[in-house]
């Protein structure tokens, strides 16, 4: 348990119409009775736990602000330990001057995700749910957000706890043989544990499936636009975002330099790159633009090729279709408001397994096509509807896999015959691998990691 009492600004230093100060520690409600007089002439020190009292905040004898004090003593705070929230009016020289009032009695400024890690320190989380909470924070679409409260509430805790109880399990009666040879027979129990692993092993299968799509998904699919010049790349883009962001005219290479946009999309989100139209140039900056496309190519989750279905395709669109081979993409016949100079067969054709869909940016047909068919591509339209845990985070994936890996290894020292010694190294390591999601021995210096990326006050 830590003796010092730390404060931060927890509701960030914006203009808004509440700010929050927040106070945890040892003295965090005896700071807080130094720094505000509650109405009722009560001490902080003195209400009860999970109320709120109206005051005034005072540095001195000067009066900073009318506040609320939310008092949570310890252990049920968000902390595990006694919390006072001041609520002030949200202007941002009213919450530095109430800071510092709360610093010059006696706390200390709170790091970047300090009362998060004390929280995790003081056991009101494990690792995985203080992760999702800056997920939540950071989460930019619906999905993303589903997936942050699904781990913070413990569904990924509770399934990889039921994971390790079953490793520990087989440990256990490893361990037992080991020492009490006499009495404890281990005949067959190699068939027995080859079978109990198949499962185990399945488990962690159906959460590596998605994971990497998930990942995706919460982050926003970088979605990339290619295409030949006036191929109508930027027209697609202003359609999708709905306000004419990039300028559209009829000469060929006014897009020189990518430009981003994000836009939500069925719960989830798309990270839309317009490129500059991919052809043979002399034009050194207009090079320059097609080289960073093709770049941008090699790092999409998706890509979507603009055809001209107005104009023959050109020579340039081969090197598009070479781009497509083994991604994720989509084709759009473009401008077929107008008279058609190649069909959808000859484009399947350049790029067999490729959806080709018929499309004008202009008048915006097909966009509620193309809407489902990128939805459809992610398995975007079942989220929600997912019935194994949702794994977002990195970090989680990566220990999965060790965890996979080391079940495997005991399968193949089964398979060579090996003593059953051999086999506790590697379900100890899966064991361990799984520990480090939920921050069971986990390194401190991975823990600091973890909560040096969170923001101040949370």
């Amino acid at each position: 348990m830590t003796t010092e009492t730390i404060a931060a600004i927890a509701s960030g230093l914006t203009h808004a119409g509440i700010g929050i100060i927040r106070i945890s520690g040892p003295d965090a409600l005896q700071v807080g009775d130094r720094v505000v007089t509650l109405k009722t002439g009560k001490a902080i020190a003195a209400v009860p736990t999970h109320t709120v009292h109206y005051g005034l905040a005072h540095e001195g004898e000067e009066v900073l602000d009318e506040i609320l004090a939310v008092v949570m003593r310890a252990p049920h705070s968000f902390t595990g330990e006694d919390v006072v929230e001041l609520q002030c009016h949200g202007g941002p020289l009213i919450m530095r001057r109430l800071l510092d009032a709360v610093l010059h009695q006696g706390a200390r400024l709170a790091e970047p995700g300090e009362f998060t890690r004390r929280a995790f320190l003081n056991g009101r989380m494990d690792l995985s749910q203080a992760e999702a909470v800056m997920d939540l924070i950071h989460s930019q679409n619906e999905f993303a957000r589903k997936a942050s409260i699904e781990q913070l509430q413990g569904q990924v805790s509770e399934k990889v706890k039921k994971l390790r109880e079953k490793i520990l399990y087989q440990l256990a009666f490893i361990e037992a043989a080991l020492d009490d040879p006499e009495h404890i027979s281990t005949e067959g129990y190699q068939e027995k544990l080859n079978g109990l692993l198949d499962p185990l092993i399945r488990e962690l299968d159906v959460l590596l499936k998605d994971a990497g799509s998930s990942r995706i998904l919460a982050d926003g699919v970088r979605t990339v636009i290619l295409g030949r010049p006036n191929a109508g790349k930027s027209s697609l883009l202003n359609l999708l975002v709905g306000e004419e962001r990039a300028i559209v005219t009829d000469i060929a290479g006014t897009t020189r330099d990518t430009l981003e946009e994000n836009i939500p999309l069925g719960g989830i989100s798309l990270r839309l790159v317009d490129t500059a139209g991919i052809r043979e140039t002399e034009d050194q900056i207009e090079q320059m633009g097609v080289e960073r496309a093709k770049a941008q190519a090699e790092k999409a989750d998706l890509l979507i090729h603009m055809v001209d279905a107005s104009r023959p395709l050109a020579q340039e669109e081969d090197e598009i279709f070479r781009i497509l081979q083994g991604k994720r993409a989509v084709i759009l016949m473009n401008k077929s408001d107008l008279t058609a100079a190649v069909d959808a067969e000859t484009v399947r054709e350049k790029a067999p397994g490729v959806p080709v869909l018929t499309f004008s940016a202009r008048e915006g047909i097909g966009k509620d096509a193309l809407e489902k068919t990128i939805l459809d591509m992610f398995d975007a339209g079942e989220i929600g509807k997912r019935s194994s845990v949702t794994i977002t985070n990195l970090r989680h994936k990566d220990a999965l896999e060790h965890a996979r890996d080391s079940l495997c290894m005991v399968k193949q020292s089964i398979a060579d015959g090996m003593p059953e010694d051999f086999y506790s190294i590697d379900l100890m390591e899966a064991y361990r691998q799984l520990g480090l999601i939920i921050g069971e021995s986990v390194e401190d210096d991975l823990v600091n990691e973890i909560f040096a990326k969170f923001c101040m006050g949370k």
